[in-house]
């Protein structure tokens, strides 16, 4: 892979439909945020930020002045939005707005995008592992189901890259909030390993949308860190990439 994001395979089918993450290739940014950093809040340079949103947001074709996102805070507040803007303290975004771009950031947490092909309603939500276990997913897609009238059946979702499972290691604490089906214990290690692209799947298809609506990203943000930020990898000391889904 030599490009600044990989999109999602329902977008073949749905050609005005946005639904991507950006990698950390093709940017202006030194180590060690080199180089697609797109974080606002980074100690990055401002003007190399703005520089590399500008070229990602230029090579999906979109307009910058036409993008949401915020401070993630790793909770389970979902907001409705219908402009533009930066919306600090919440993790989750829903819109029937065409032309609005909505985004969340990742550095090893798993980005889920879902499209509402009957009505063209879109979210996004940023679920690090206490959004998982907060339900995240699942309440985005409750929301749009509120305000949008949207049925799960006609969904399409896109788990993006993030820490994978054989590089989330974490105690039991943090294990014991999740499902047996989606941890292990490895005995090497002397950790659990979870899988939060499953739990976060699990919730989706709970809800109701097909197992086989659901575009999984075979990437990990840790193993593959050559392609993307990865937090826990570099010690906290990274950039940012973005997810973003919307309609043209």
């Amino acid at each position: 892979m030599q490009t600044s994001h990989l999109t999602s395979r329902h977008t073949e089918a749905f050609p005005n439909l946005v639904m991507a993450q950006s990698t950390r290739l093709g940017g202006v940014s030194p180590a060690p945020y080199n180089s697609l950093n797109l974080g606002l809040h980074t100690a990055d340079s401002s003007a190399h930020v703005q520089e590399n949103r500008q070229r990602f947001f230029s090579g999906l074709g979109l307009d910058p002045n036409r993008i949401v996102g915020g401070r993630q805070i790793h909770l389970d507040r979902v907001a409705v939005v219908d402009e533009p803007g930066q919306y600090s303290g919440t993790d989750a975004f829903i819109t029937n707005t065409k032309h609005l771009f909505l985004t969340v950031s990742v550095a090893d947490c798993c980005p889920v995008l879902v499209f509402d092909t009957r009505t063209g309603a879109c979210g996004a939500a940023h679920a690090g592992w206490r959004g998982t276990v907060a339900q995240i997913a699942a309440k985005m897609l409750a929301a749009m189901i509120d305000h949008y009238d949207t049925q799960p059946q006609d969904c399409l979702a896109f788990i993006g890259s993030c820490i994978g499972a054989s590089a989330f290691e974490v105690d039991q604490d943090v294990a014991d909030f999740f499902e047996e089906n989606c941890k292990q214990w490895d005995p090497q290690r002397g950790k659990f390993l979870v899988d939060v692209k499953k739990a976060n799947t699990d919730q989706l298809t709970g809800a109701g949308i097909p197992l086989s609506q659901i575009d999984i990203s075979p990437y990990c943000t840790s193993e593959d860190n050559q392609l993307f930020f990865s937090h826990r990898k570099e010690k906290g000391l990274t950039g940012r990439g973005l997810a973003i889904i919307g309609l043209r």
